[in-house]
């Protein structure tokens, strides 16, 4: 993948996203250009870690890095005792408000770090490397942190951007094959909200990008940074336009949320809620058929997903007023008109939604084999 630099606009200032095949190599240089700091401390996980780490350390160069913080990167943990434990450890190794904070890792070490950088000293400089496809194109650009609450995804938590962030598509070669597949789930979202041509491009080249192909790669990800750098530069706080990123949410943290964070990836719940989305937006008389049916046929092919939890409509129903997208007790998704436009609706008839939500288990059947939409 050759070398990328996407711009981002922020309350904060502006900030890059650089994206290439082995830019971790030329990680120091890119600091750099940041000024001088004190100190650098990483924050990472010990499987990501051990990963992924000495390339890490070869491209700051290991003499920089003042400490290693290890936290445990399961959508489980990102809480706030995660949060105070890994607060703890960088006040124990000496942080400082000049310092760096790097965080290493996918979605919940970019989340926690981040929310532990926008807080300790009362904010100091921080930089993302996310090694997850799902951190790659998504999480780890828009200066979104937080951690969970059982009552609900990321309900607290703090706007703060990263001053770089660094994408490696290298770093997804040791990525589990689940993860991975996760990830997907993002990148088919940014072609139903905003780009017909990258949808098309993945409903083509599924089985190449399913393989990593380094061409294929080299697509996705710089073209699912644009779209999000694009969305996120014009509405940063979720005031209006940035909602469409939610496309498949509202239905995926309530799964999420029921489970306990146990038993969905968060990809594997935006992919069974991105079908309920579109099955949604069909009965509502929005979205036609046919692009009903090619959403969830693309979706389709991340299988095998875990199956549908076994709870009636109606506690779905509640955990989804818990999501922060609600307003007013209103419940508030983002649905498509067509492949390549969102937008965001409201006051979607009771009735309505608890007949999506009696479908849905059955998009995919317990044995994997898919069923018509």
């Amino acid at each position: 993948m050759k070398n990328k630099r996407i711009p981002v606009k922020s309350s904060a200032g502006r900030y890059t996203i650089v994206c290439g095949e082995g830019i971790l190599r030329d990680a120091s240089n890119e600091i750099r250009k940041l000024g001088k700091f004190s100190r650098i401390h990483i924050v990472s996980s010990s499987r990501v870690w051990s990963a992924i780490g000495k390339t890490v350390q070869r491209g700051l160069g290991a003499k920089n890095i003042h400490a290693t913080h290890l936290m445990d990167d399961a959508e489980s943990a990102k809480n706030l005792f995660t949060l105070e434990k890994l607060q703890r450890s960088l006040v124990r190794a000496g942080i400082d408000r000049h310092a760096l904070l790097i965080a290493v890792g996918g979605g919940v070490v970019g989340d926690v770090a981040g929310f532990a950088a926008s807080t300790i000293q009362r904010g100091i400089s921080l930089v993302q490397i996310p090694t997850t496809l799902i951190s790659q194109v998504d999480s780890a650009v828009g200066g979104k942190t937080g951690v969970n609450l059982p009552e609900g995804k990321n309900l607290v938590g703090t706007f703060y951007p990263a001053r770089l962030v660094l994408v490696d598509s290298a770093a997804l070669k040791s990525l589990p094959e689940r993860q991975y597949r996760g990830g997907l789930a993002e990148v088919i979202k940014y072609g139903v909200i905003a780009d017909a041509k990258l949808f098309a491009y993945l409903e083509k080249n599924f089985d190449a990008v399913l393989s990593r192909d380094p061409a294929a790669l080299a697509y996705i990800i710089p073209r699912s940074l644009e779209i999000k750098a694009q969305v996120v530069s014009r509405d940063e706080r979720e005031s209006g336009l940035r909602e469409i990123l939610n496309f498949g949410h509202t239905f995926g943290h309530a799964l999420e949320t029921l489970t306990h964070y146990r038993v969905y990836q968060h990809g594997e719940a935006v992919a069974w809620g991105m079908m309920a989305a579109a099955l949604l937006g069909h009965e509502i008389h929005l979205t036609p058929a046919d692009e009903v049916s090619r959403i969830v046929s693309l979706v389709r092919r991340l299988s095998p997903l875990p199956p549908w939890p076994n709870v009636p409509p109606q506690k779905i129903i509640a955990a989804m007023h818990a999501d922060k997208k609600t307003r007013a007790g209103q419940l508030r998704f983002v649905l498509a008109p067509k492949i390549g436009k969102a937008e965001t609706h409201e006051n979607v008839p009771l009735d309505t939604l608890e007949r999506v939500l009696h479908f849905a288990p059955h998009f995919i059947n317990p044995t994997g084999k898919q069923r018509r939409a």
